[in-house]
């Protein structure tokens, strides 16, 4: 998750350099692009990493109503 996340805050600075630079926009844009699709798939395996831990942990301490409870929250935000 770390290196992904190192990856990630390497484009965001490539980006601010394109932009200091004065690239063209087209180009900012598709970087912009190519981040959010590197948020989004971080976001996907740690939302996985959370259903196979926390809230399988929750459900085996007979918490299945607060864990399905947040997931739901959670997805809501997500799915905005």
């Amino acid at each position: 998750m770390l290196n992904r996340l190192s990856r990630i805050e390497g484009q965001v600075r490539g980006i601010r350099k394109m932009v200091e630079n004065d690239v063209y926009c087209p180009d900012i844009l598709i970087q912009v692009s190519a981040v959010s699709a590197a948020l989004n798939s971080f976001n996907k395996v740690l939302l996985a990493e959370h259903l196979r831990s926390c809230v399988v942990d929750d459900i085996k301490e007979g918490k299945e109503d607060e864990a399905i409870d947040e997931l739901v929250r959670v997805l809501q935000k997500l799915m905005k």
